[in-house]
C-alpha cells in the first residue's frame, strides 16, 4: 500500500535535513561572556558576523535578530546577511523568507551551491516538492560535492520524483512574424506546362509570405500517479496556438498522452503513451493524428543523462486525402551539466512518412545543438540549432520530373529574467529562424518569429 503523500513528502523533507545539519556551536558567544548588568563591546563586521552564525547554530533566534539587523545595514555584507536571514527564517518556520532570501542570492550568483541546496530544502518544507527538486537537480551538476552529499541528493530526488502529483507550464505573449503562412517568398515559379514546357507563373498574394503579429499561448501539463515502487501512471495534455488578426491563419493544436513511467535496473526509466492530437487552422479542424510514442532516459551519472525516443503516429488530413497516413520519428540526445546550473545538449533524429502520396512522402535525418541555463542577475537563457535533410519519394511533375530534396535549418533563442515577478510569471523574449532551401523553388521558406511574453512554471 503507497504511504499519504503528505508521509513520502515529510520522509523527503527529513533526509534533505541530514544535507546541511548545522553543527551545534560550542563556543562561547560574545553575550555568554558579558557578567556585567550592562555590556558593551566594539566588534569589526567579520566579527558580528561570528557571532550572528554562533547564536543561529545554538538556536538563540531572538538573540541573532538584533546583531544581523546591524549587520543588515552594510551593503558588502549583502550576501552573508542574506543568507543569514534565509537560515534564521527557515529555523523558525518562516519558509517563504527564507525562499526569498536564497533565491535573491541565486539570482546574482546561480553558482552558489550551498544556497541552492538551502533554497531546495526550504521550498520541501514549504510543500513545494516539485521546485525543490528542480532546485536539487542543479546542484547535482557541481561536480565539487562531497560523496556524502551528492548520495542524499539522490535519495531526496527520488523519494520526491515518486511522488511527484502534477505540474503546469502557461506561457502568454505577443509574436510578431515575417512569415505567419509559412509560404514562399518568391513572386513567380516556374512550372511545366504539360509536364514539358518552362512557363513562369505569377503567384497569387495569398500564396506569397505574409508577415503579422499574433497573440500566442501555450499550456503543459501533467499528472502522475505512482502505482508501485516502480510503475506510476502519466497523463501529459500540450496545448499552444496563435490568434491573428481575422481566422484566415489562425493556428492551435492540442495534445494528449495517456500511458504508464517504469523505472528500470540501474538509473533508467521507461515512458510508454498512447496519444491523440487534433491541430485547428483557419478556424476549422486541419488533421486529427492518434498512435504512440516510448522513451528511455538513463542517467550514466548526476552531470550527464541519454534519452531515447520514438513516436509514431497515423494522420487524418481532413484538407488533403493526400496527406493522409504514417509518420515515425526516433530522437537520441546526450545532456551534459557543464557548469552548475548550465547544460549542453547534442542530438540527432531520423523521421520517415508514409503518405497516401508518394510526392509527399519523405525522410528526414538530422542533428541539434544546444545550451542554456541560469546566468546572475535572475536571467536564464537558452540557444539553440538544428540542421537536417529531407528527400522525397516521388516528383511533382508539375514543378519538376526529379523528387524534391530539402535542406532545412532553424535556430532559437530565448532570454528571461525570473527575478522579476508579477502573480508568479516572469518575463520572457524568444526570437526563432527557420529556412528551407528546396530544390523546388515554390517550397522555399524564410520565417523570423519573435515573441515577448511571460511565462510560469508551477
Amino acid at each position: 500500500m503507497r504511504a499519504p503523500r503528505a508521509l513520502t513528502n515529510m520522509a523527503a523533507l527529513a533526509t534533505a535535513a541530514a544535507l546541511l545539519a548545522p553543527v551545534a556551536a560550542s563556543a562561547q558567544t560574545l553575550i555568554d561572556q558579558c557578567v556585567a548588568a550592562t555590556c558593551k563591546a566594539r566588534l569589526t563586521p567579520d566579527q558580528l558576523l561570528g557571532q550572528v552564525q554562533l547564536l543561529i547554530q545554538a538556536k538563540r533566534y531572538d538573540e541573532a535578530r538584533p546583531m544581523l539587523a546591524a549587520l543588515s545595514g552594510l551593503p558588502e555584507y549583502r550576501f552573508e546577511t542574506r543568507y543569514l536571514n534565509g537560515m534564521l527564517a527557515a529555523a523558525t518556520g518562516d519558509h517563504k523568507t527564507a525562499i526569498a532570501q536564497y533565491q535573491a542570492i541565486l539570482a546574482d550568483d546561480p553558482t552558489q551551491t550551498r544556497v541552492r541546496l538551502e533554497l531546495g530544502r526550504s521550498m520541501l518544507a514549504a510543500g513545494k516538492p516539485q521546485s525543490a527538486d528542480r532546485q536539487f537537480s542543479l546542484a547535482q551538476q557541481d561536480d565539487e560535492l562531497p560523496p556524502e552529499i551528492a548520495r542524499t541528493i539522490r535519495t531526496v530526488r527520488d523519494i520526491i520524483r515518486a511522488n511527484r502529483a502534477w505540474r503546469l507550464d502557461v506561457n502568454i505573449g505577443i509574436a510578431p512574424d515575417t512569415n505567419i503562412n509559412n509560404a514562399t517568398g518568391a513572386d513567380t515559379v516556374t512550372i511545366l506546362w504539360g509536364g514539358i514546357i518552362p512557363l513562369p507563373v505569377t503567384l497569387d498574394a495569398a500564396a506569397r509570405a505574409r508577415s503579422g503579429l499574433g497573440q500566442t499561448a501555450s499550456v503543459s501539463a501533467g499528472v502522475r500517479v505512482p502505482l508501485a515502487s516502480d510503475i506510476a501512471a502519466i497523463a501529459d495534455v500540450d496545448s499552444a496556438g496563435t490568434n491573428y488578426a481575422g481566422t484566415d491563419y489562425d493556428d492551435y493544436q492540442a495534445q494528449l498522452a495517456l500511458g504508464g513511467e517504469f523505472r528500470l535496473a540501474g538509473n533508467a526509466r521507461l515512458s510508454v503513451q498512447a496519444l491523440g492530437a487534433q491541430r485547428w487552422y483557419a478556424g476549422r479542424v486541419a488533421s486529427r493524428q492518434t498512435g504512440t510514442k516510448a522513451g528511455v532516459q538513463f542517467a550514466l551519472d548526476d552531470r550527464q543523462r541519454i534519452g531515447l525516443q520514438i513516436d509514431a503516429r497515423y494522420t487524418d488530413a481532413l484538407f488533403d486525402d493526400a496527406y493522409d497516413g504514417w509518420q515515425v520519428g526516433s530522437y537520441v540526445s546526450y545532456e551534459r551539466a557543464l557548469a552548475p546550473g548550465i547544460v549542453g545538449s547534442v542530438g540527432v533524429f531520423g523521421r520517415r512518412d508514409w503518405l497516401a502520396a508518394g510526392a509527399y512522402s519523405s525522410g528526414e535525418y538530422g542533428a541539434s545543438l544546444g545550451l542554456g541555463g541560469e546566468l546572475p542577475m535572475g536571467f536564464n537563457a537558452a540557444v539553440s540549432g538544428t540542421v537536417s535533410r529531407a528527400t522525397y519519394d516521388a516528383p511533382l511533375p508539375i514543378f519538376s520530373w526529379d523528387p524534391r530534396e530539402d535542406m532545412r535549418y532553424s535556430a532559437r533563442a530565448t532570454l528571461g529574467n525570473r527575478k522579476i515577478r508579477l502573480m508568479g510569471f516572469s518575463p520572457e523574449i524568444a526570437v526563432s529562424y527557420s529556412r528551407s532551401d528546396s530544390s523546388i523553388p515554390y517550397f522555399a521558406t524564410d520565417r523570423v518569429r519573435m515573441k515577448f511574453g511571460v511565462a510560469r512554471y508551477f
